[in-house]
């Protein structure tokens, strides 16, 4: 088995904007404003902002190190920080692979959008049924998702300098600025509905930023919790595998604490801003009761937003889902790089053969999952009260499941077993300061793991 040289990141500049790009993706932009909305915004976003800082930030900072001190991915880094505790990386490495052909049929439908926007065809995207009638036809979504896949393969096969470092230094910025851009005008809107009632962006601004807790449970409350902190496994791309195989192309001279505040920043700045683009813009034309759109905000509410604005509505919806394209595109590069590295550092093919094979197995399941609209439907009911079909099998599965389970064994394997002095001495390799040391140590033995152990029993249906 011939052992090939492991690549870096040029610098911290590039490892932060590929991790950032990887955090940035469709669960920040698409999942995120739907849970600010449904979980009385302001909560939501202070909880969210709470859990970042402390419970993000051990699993973050816990995963990374892991990468840099073993240099290896997933599949193999938890072996090498203890030989019985190896199988966490094998459920760590089943993550991405369940992921990554639903998130690119995700992405498929974000394409398609695209070239609706830019061929004249955004009226139709707005009409009642659309969506639906795209999904379920039998080729057209096939021939989106492979598209996509295409896409990101290709960044893969050029490595880790040429591939993900360069594009993400590209996109990122871009993307920045496309959000920034669209938030800015969200807030500048205003529509008078049928009744007469008059509704600005920035009483929008304000339903999504103050926290209003009146009337609130506490049983109402814990739940918003419970969004929150499963929201942060989408933003922050922890219990994945990815941040492991990033963290393996960092160099040891590399400031890690400093990385990973940066990581966090962008990751919350944006998340916060996709909400900001979108909340206010649907309650301006669809009032409170358009916030509860739930998962189909971006596919149903927002194209009928843009098409109420009139030609302008047109651009902001090329803006915006060419905005999408490039926030999938670098996740679905970091998910499927997960598997790509695991693949390499436990057979010992090269990148070209890793990443070819990744791809057939990527377009058989991304066809299957397709067909799950169509040919292959069903409906079956989850433990977690919803009823799915491929798509939420495999999303319910890998998110509700088996990150809760990967990030529990960590915190006990970090906390416990190898004590948390292994991530230390990692992070503070050269010198440099932990400055947030004593609540990393109270997170990653205590709090995360009680946290995760709540979530998880609330995914299988046990709630309190």
């Amino acid at each position: 088995m011939e052992k090939t040289k492991r690549s870096n990141f040029t610098g911290s500049i590039g490892f932060v904007l590929a991790a950032a790009g990887s955090a940035v993706g469709l669960g920040n932009i698409w999942r995120f404003p739907y849970l600010a909305a449904k979980d009385h915004g302001g909560i939501f976003i202070l909880c969210y902002i709470i859990l970042a800082l402390t419970f993000g930030f051990a699993l973050l900072t816990t995963e990374i190190a892991i990468g840099r001190k073993t240099a290896q991915s997933p599949l193999t880094a938890y072996k090498k920080i203890h030989k019985k505790w190896g199988g966490i990386g094998t459920l760590a490495c089943l993550v991405p692979v369940l992921i990554l052909p639903y998130y690119c049929s995700i992405g498929g439908w974000v394409i398609k959008y695209f070239v609706n926007f830019t061929t004249g065809q955004a009226g139709v995207s707005a009409e009642d049924g659309y969506f639906t009638q795209f999904i379920s036809q039998t080729w057209q979504p096939i021939v989106y998702m492979l598209i996509f896949l295409a896409l990101t393969s290709l960044i893969i096969f050029r490595g880790v300098n040429k591939g993900i470092e360069n594009v993400s230094k590209i996109l990122m910025p871009i993307l920045l600025i496309l959000v920034i851009g669209i938030s800015v005008y969200s807030l500048t809107i205003s529509h008078t509905d049928a009744d007469g009632v008059t509704r600005t962006g920035l009483q929008g601004l304000k339903i999504y930023l103050i926290p209003d807790f009146k009337g609130i449970t506490l049983k109402e409350l814990l739940m918003i919790i419970m969004d929150a902190m499963g929201q942060l496994f989408f933003s922050i791309s922890v219990s994945m595998g990815i941040m492991i195989a990033y963290g393996s192309y960092v160099k040891k001279d590399t400031n890690l604490m400093k990385s990973i505040n940066q990581i966090e920043i962008f990751d919350t700045i944006v998340a916060l801003l996709a909400g900001l683009m979108i909340v206010p813009a649907v309650f301006v034309f669809m009032g409170q009761d358009g916030m509860s759109a739930g998962p189909g905000l971006m596919f149903i509410s927002l194209p009928k937003i843009f098409d109420q604005m009139g030609k302008i509505g047109v651009l902001i919806g090329v803006l915006f889902f060419l905005m999408v394209i490039f926030a999938a595109l670098t996740s679905a590069v970091s998910v499927m790089e997960a598997i790509v590295s695991s693949i390499m550092d436990k057979f010992g093919l090269s990148r070209k053969k890793s990443a070819l094979i990744v791809f057939a197995y990527a377009a058989i399941a991304g066809i299957i999952v397709c067909f799950g609209y169509n040919l292959l439907y069903f409906e079956l009911p989850l433990p977690n009260g919803t009823v799915g079909q491929v798509l939420d099998v495999l999303d319910y599965i890998s998110n509700s499941v088996l990150m809760p389970l990967v990030a529990f064994l960590t915190c006990i394997l970090i906390g416990w077993v190898v004590k948390p002095k292994t991530i230390i001495d990692e992070v503070t390799l050269g010198g440099i300061k932990f400055s947030r040391k004593h609540l990393y140590i109270l997170m990653i033995k205590f709090v995360a793991p009680i946290m995760l152990f709540i979530l998880l029993l609330q995914s299988v249906g046990i709630t309190f």
